[in-house]
């Protein structure tokens, strides 16, 4: 099972993706630790670009032929980051949930991105603005919605595991 959960900065999506990974025993991959790495190993010559997605598709692949429940934290902004869940999920013949995360509250959400604490050594964290400018295609398929200015992290950690685990045949995506 592939689950990817997709939003904007500071709207809550690490907390309750490593929630998750955690209670589900699932492999955590997080794009920002993965572009940090690679900036930081000093081998491109611009932007990382789409290099962290593809190696954070790489690695779901391996774990989930492997077996390992994956559970994925990243923007997700446009179509073809998407479109590669997507097919990374088939090619393993896994499911994919996605969840996408939001702060309907907007001065809650401002808050939480000017007062973040980042965690990731190195990571540049985005102001209020750059989170405001951000390019965010909206989805076609609406996928499972998470908004935590209505729900604390436990609340939608329990959500999602009952939507997967209680009622697996109910499409999240």
């Amino acid at each position: 099972m592939l689950i990817v959960f997709s939003g904007l900065p500071g709207t809550g999506k690490t907390t309750i993706a490593k929630g998750l990974a955690a209670r589900l025993g699932a492999l955590y991959l997080r794009i920002d630790s993965i572009e940090q790495a690679i900036r930081d190993a000093d081998v491109l010559a611009s932007d990382v670009g789409r290099s962290g997605y593809l190696v954070a598709n790489a690695l779901a692949l391996t774990n989930l032929d492997m077996g390992s429940r994956v559970v994925v934290d990243c923007v997700n902004p446009v179509q073809e980051s998407r479109d590669a869940w997507r097919e990374t999920a088939s090619r393993a013949q896994s499911s994919l949930i996605d969840i996408e995360v939001t702060c309907s509250d907007r001065e809650e959400h401002q808050r939480r991105v000017e007062t973040r604490q980042i965690d990731v050594p190195g990571l540049k964290a985005p102001d209020w603005q750059s989170v405001l400018d951000h390019d965010y295609e909206p989805w076609g398929c609406k996928p499972f919605g998470i908004d935590t200015a209505l729900m604390s992290v436990d609340e939608a950690v329990a959500g999602i595991i009952e939507r997967i685990l209680l009622n697996p045949l109910r499409r999240l995506s």
